[in-house]
């Protein structure tokens, strides 16, 4: 009789633990009645009917690194899961470009469960499954750009995969919230000419830039020059204008000195004799003295003309003794 009572009170003791299931915050529990889904337990204290009722598991892809440094995954199923954002880390795959050029990608997928039961009933497993659409529609798209446009483009590519991903999970009860590639791999040999053909762009800019340079350089040299021609060939012109200027003032200013001593010289004869004559002596004159000048002018003759003008200045002399 003990022995019954006892195992009665550890089949209780076994419902009642069974029977209660506390659930985590931002954590799930999907619960089956004979293998029927039943309800979705929220997070904190719940119970169930034991062997009636029972968790549903969910297969979930797992990464681990092991001791050898290596990356492993394997499935291990869970009954509990997780509505909080999850990364998932992609592994490094091939894919060929539009140009046939084979270069490695690998990318992380930020996703979220947002129905559990969808989650657990429209797919079987759901972490591969999404690193499998991840990959054929990342060949896809890839697919349809050159290499130069898939290196340029990453923003693009991480834009239009989300959103197929984001569509294609949607009846899985799952948001796909970002994309984002990693890295971009080109073969060796290819890289190697890439950077030949980024270092010849290089140079040729370098020699465009010089180039442009050396240019702007000669022409403001040029207008340099030429702006200062011009200022020299105003300098001059204004130097000449006022050197002439001042040549023509000066001879006004002698032609009415002339002009002043002509009339005084008139008034002093007094209307007597002949004044023009005597005037024209004077010019001649002063013609021989300017004749006369340097070292090397003589006098060898007399002109003929003289003897008349030296007349005229002994009648000048009398004119002058009687006044």
């Amino acid at each position: 009789m003990s022995i019954f009572l006892v195992l009665l009170l550890v089949l209780a003791i076994l419902i009642i633990v069974k029977g209660v299931v506390i659930v985590q915050q931002a954590e799930v529990v999907i619960i089956e009645n004979l293998g029927k889904y039943s309800r979705t337990l929220e997070s904190g204290l719940n119970f169930i009917v034991p062997i009636i009722e029972a968790p549903r598991g969910i297969a979930w892809k797992v990464t681990q690194k092991g001791i050898d440094g290596q990356t492993y995954s394997y499935i291990k199923e869970r009954t509990k899961i997780d509505l909080r954002e999850s990364v998932y880390d992609f592994p490094r795959q091939t894919v060929i470009t539009k140009d046939n050029v084979s270069i490695s990608i690998n990318a992380l997928l930020y996703f979220q469960i947002v129905d559990a039961k969808s989650a657990v009933y429209e797919i079987q497993n759901l972490p591969e499954a999404i690193e499998k659409l991840t990959q054929t529609t990342l060949r896809n798209l890839v697919g349809q750009l050159d290499l130069d446009e898939t290196l340029v483009s990453r923003d693009k590519i991480n834009n239009e995969l989300r959103a197929i991903l984001d569509e294609a999970t949607n009846k899985w009860g799952v948001k796909v919230n970002r994309v984002e590639l990693q890295d971009i791999i080109p073969p060796v040999d290819i890289q190697s000419a890439m950077e030949k053909q980024m270092k010849a762009e290089r140079d040729r800019r370098a020699a465009i830039l010089e180039a442009e340079g050396l240019k702007k350089s000669a022409i403001l040299k040029a207008e340099g020059e030429k702006e200062a021609a011009i200022n020299q060939a105003e300098g001059t012109k204004q130097a000449e204008i006022l050197k002439a200027e001042g040549y023509a003032q000066a001879r006004l200013i002698e032609a009415d000195a002339e002009k002043e001593a002509i009339k005084r010289i008139t008034e002093a004869f007094n209307n007597q004799g002949q004044p023009d004559k005597c005037l024209i002596a004077m010019k001649y004159l002063e013609s021989l003295q300017d004749i006369t000048k340097g070292q090397n002018n003589k006098i060898v003759y007399m002109p003929y003309e003289a003897t008349g003008i030296l007349s005229s200045i002994d009648g000048i002399k009398e004119m002058l003794t009687k006044n």
